[in-house]
């Protein structure tokens, strides 16, 4: 069975929450499952190191799991407009991946959850796009025929889901948003499934 690789940081659970439903999407499509990892957090401490099995969640990625996937969705919350540092510094470290040209011709999508309504949602999903892109990825996003865009008052983009957390990472995601997530991940996995064929 091909696997979707939903692979995120989320470092107040949002970002893990719109994973999960991403998840779900891919896993109505027949033959196609989903395989969630996430990335340890970056420490300004030298000598900190992260066991190898984190506490709680599904395990963190290794460069296996992008090499092995049909397909990549990826997210993170939104820091000041761009990608939580973690997923940064895991990407930063995918050059062997590069060079051997892995990741080529296989679709990807991004999403993001933030504080704010105008907290950098958009910024942050190019940020991710521009290095799927430098691994000659092809980008997925949510086109208008998926209605739940031109009415949601929450989250939701086209260039991929995203979340309204609030200040204190106190709200639940929309109805809205949980359907932009699904629909993002059944997408990517039929897009996977075409591109498997052809």
């Amino acid at each position: 069975m091909s696997y979707i690789l939903v692979l995120y940081y989320s470092r107040h659970g949002s970002t893990a929450k719109m994973a999960h439903q991403i998840a779900r999407g891919i896993e109505e499509y027949p033959g196609m499952e989903a395989r969630l990892r996430t990335v340890p957090p970056v420490s300004t401490v030298c000598e900190a190191t992260e066991n190898s099995i984190p506490e709680s969640g599904p395990p963190y990625a290794r460069l296996d799991d992008l090499r092995d996937c049909a397909a990549l969705a990826l997210g993170s919350p939104t820091h000041f407009g761009n990608m939580a540092a973690p997923m940064k510094h895991f990407l930063d470290g995918t050059s062997s991946l590069w060079l051997s040209g892995t990741l080529t011709g296989k679709p990807a999508a991004v999403f993001t959850s933030a504080a704010s309504m105008h907290g950098g949602h958009e910024t942050t999903l190019t940020s991710m796009m521009l290095p799927l892109l430098h691994h000659g990825m092809l980008l997925v996003g949510l086109p208008y025929s998926e209605t739940t865009l031109l009415h949601t008052r929450t989250g939701g983009t086209p260039y991929g889901p995203s979340h309204l957390a609030g200040t204190d990472d106190e709200l639940p995601l929309s109805e809205d948003e949980q359907t932009l997530c699904r629909a993002l991940g059944k997408r990517l996995a039929v897009t996977a499934a075409k591109l498997a064929v052809s």
